[in-house]
């Protein structure tokens, strides 16, 4: 028992981009299957993946490519997934989503004699939300598709977008493993997998759900791997590097722009002070020379002690 507790204490986090990556495309049965169980359980049904494109951006080219360590791969009536795990989303990421939605949907070849549009297959891009909240409400799964919000019509399209949000997964924490679903299973799986406290109920998921006890033995391989465990901490690191240096940037920036608002607007606050000073000290004089007037001291003696005050 002690063995298998000092191996989840070293397992990555498989939240992580590239080793979400890395467990998912790896040239194995175990691999693959449990790509198979992920992708049925999101779609809702059941799918044969046979073919899978391990597009992973090169190193030096990160920022070309945004980042992405997606796994693109086809189903067996020839739809198209693109499935990600976003663990440094922004708060574009439904906009992003929609874009290579449409880019995986418009990438497909239907030019020649015998294709039409209706030769294009169904696509599917699935986004798996590590640390942020997109959506007010407390639903851990949705499912995008064309649809008229006036009338309550949906166009019943070819284009899917899948988001799981695994920060809400906390209702399903409380769950009994029996009642979940298959999908609750993985989100709790991400989320938890590596919360010693969790690890009698995730022992109890890779005993009823096959697909996700390949994905925790892929895992485990790879961070046994002294190699690929270095590999994969690289890819990483590149990552935080990335992340860490944009956030640097956002703050100095917003600490120069308050330090700079801070000093235009005491400038500016000197300015109206004066201004308003000039104008109170005006009206204040004028309402003293009236007075003294009225007190019947002569005009002439009021302009000489004027003169003199002002001198």
């Amino acid at each position: 028992m002690k063995e298998k507790e000092n191996k989840t204490k070293e397992l990555l986090d498989i939240r992580s981009d590239p080793v979400f990556k890395a467990v998912f495309t790896k040239d194995s049965p175990e691999s693959i299957g449990a790509l198979r169980n992920l992708v049925s359980a999101v779609i809702g049904m059941e799918i044969t993946i046979t073919k899978i494109v391990a597009n992973e951006p090169p190193i030096e080219n990160l920022r070309d490519r945004q980042v992405r360590f997606d796994i693109n791969c086809r189903g067996n009536d020839g739809q198209l997934i693109n499935v990600e795990m976003c663990f440094h989303a922004y708060d574009y990421e439904p906009v992003r989503l929609e874009f290579h939605a449409a880019k995986l949907f418009i990438g497909q070849d239907i030019k020649g004699i015998n294709k039409e549009y209706d030769d294009l297959k169904q696509t599917y891009q699935i986004g798996i939300l590590a640390k942020k909240r997109f959506f007010t409400d407390n639903h851990y799964y949705h499912s995008f598709e064309y649809f008229d919000p006036v009338n309550q019509v949906s166009l019943n399209g070819r284009t899917r977008i899948i988001t799981l949000e695994l920060i809400k997964a906390d209702e399903i924490a409380e769950k009994q493993v029996e009642e979940m679903s298959i999908s609750e299973r993985w989100i709790y799986f991400f989320e938890y997998l590596t919360d010693k406290d969790k690890r009698d109920k995730i022992n109890e998921i890779l005993k009823k759900e096959g697909g996700i006890a390949m994905a925790n033995q892929v895992l485990m391989s790879i961070s046994q791997d002294e190699e690929e465990r270095a590999r994969l901490m690289r890819d990483e690191k590149i990552l935080l590097d990335y992340y860490s240096g944009i956030n640097y940037m956002k703050r100095k920036g917003l600490k120069e722009g308050l330090e700079e608002g801070r000093k235009e607007g005491l400038k500016e606050g000197h300015k109206e002070g004066l201004k308003e000073g000039h104008k109170e000290g005006l009206k204040e004089g004028r309402q003293e020379i009236i007075d003294l007037w009225k007190s019947g001291i002569p005009a002439e003696e009021i302009l000489r002690n004027l003169e003199t005050n002002m001198t």
